[in-house]
């Protein structure tokens, strides 16, 4: 029985590394039926639910996996990292990180709970925490470059540009399949002022998004404009005047033109008003782009949440502070 556990385990987190929900849910429940008291198949099952976007079922099992074995290091990160996002539980998060860090060894795991943490900190705004956190931070070498953007990435939106520019160039050059390390040099390259580079890294970086299957979780195209039609009907009427009669598309991504123009192309969606002739009704398009709202939501429950507060921003910016439509362009 040993033997068939290990060998479902082993198939579950392949498939659930390779994206595949459902696959790596079947076979955690193969090994749950052998062993219902494994905090390792409990920790596979949260991760599977966690890739279908059901949080809570995920929460619940990582929890689980935690009362089974106290010290299980990864359980609690994953229970961490579904409290962060899309549960929204920063409080709760912080706490288990800390626990975490009790049976942190590795440098590799201390930087995990370190950098965890500094995202939990960033979640609710307290960027003076966050910011003495990073301090914690071991030195280093670290076994994978993904360390040198994920440290990066968190002086980044830290504003310490200086500090994350030379570590998000090093994980760029060792890994330039990762969109996440391209769209952050692009950020980089435009905080310095070069804007062509800015643009190249930008570009690779949607062209790798693009290339990534959509979350187990995600809406067909017809459900999300659904669910883009729900957003805008529930506007505050003052708000969806200027919208109510707007013509909305839903695409992928931002084209490639957007970006080249200024576009991030993570952006959640745009509201474009093109000049007409004198004398004709004024003209709004609001373009929504679905990877981008799937991405940032994390969840179906959330998306809803995360669409409706983006169109709330962005009628706002557009339409009573007087705002330019690119305001969802790079500085």
């Amino acid at each position: 029985m040993e033997d068939q556990l290990t060998a479902h385990l082993d198939r579950g987190w392949d498939l659930a590394q390779k994206g595949d929900a459902s696959g790596a849910s079947a076979c955690a429940k193969r090994a749950l039926e052998l062993d219902p008291q494994s905090p390792e198949v409990h920790n596979l099952m949260g991760y599977a639910a966690a890739l279908e976007g059901e949080a809570e079922e995920a929460l619940e099992h990582y929890r689980q996996a935690i009362a089974l074995d106290e010290t299980y290091f990864e359980a609690m990160l994953n229970a961490a990292e579904v409290m962060i996002a899309p549960l929204g539980d920063v409080e709760g998060a912080v706490s288990q990180i800390e626990d975490a860090l009790d049976y942190a060894e590795t440098d590799e795991e201390i930087a995990d709970c370190i950098l965890l943490k500094v995202d939990a900190l960033m979640g609710k705004a307290d960027y003076e925490e966050a910011k003495r956190a990073m301090k914690m931070l071991p030195d280093g070498p670290f076994n994978s470059p993904s360390y040198l953007f994920l440290i990066g990435r968190a002086w980044y939106d830290l504003g310490q540009v200086d500090k994350a520019a030379p570590l998000i160039e090093q994980a760029a050059k060792a890994d330039p399949s990762s969109a996440d390390a391209q769209y952050y040099l692009g950020l980089v390259r435009d905080e310095q002022g070069d804007a062509r580079a800015a643009t190249e890294a930008l570009l690779r970086s949607r062209a790798l998004d693009l290339g990534r299957a959509p979350p187990a979780w995600g809406p067909s195209p017809d459900a999300f404009s659904l669910v883009v039609k729900t957003c805008i009907e529930k506007l505050d009427l003052v708000l969806a005047r200027y919208v109510r009669e707007a013509e909305v598309y839903v695409v992928d991504l931002p084209g490639a033109e957007l970006v080249v123009d200024g576009v991030d192309p993570r952006a959640l969606l745009v509201l474009d008003t093109p000049l007409v002739e004198d004398g004709a009704p004024p003209r709004v398009r609001v373009f929504v782009y679905q990877r981008n709202v799937e991405r940032a939501a994390g969840s179906l429950e959330v998306m809803e949440t995360e669409l409706q507060a983006a169109l709330e921003r962005e009628v706002t910016a557009v339409f009573l502070e007087g705002q330019k439509p690119e305001q969802n362009q790079l500085n």
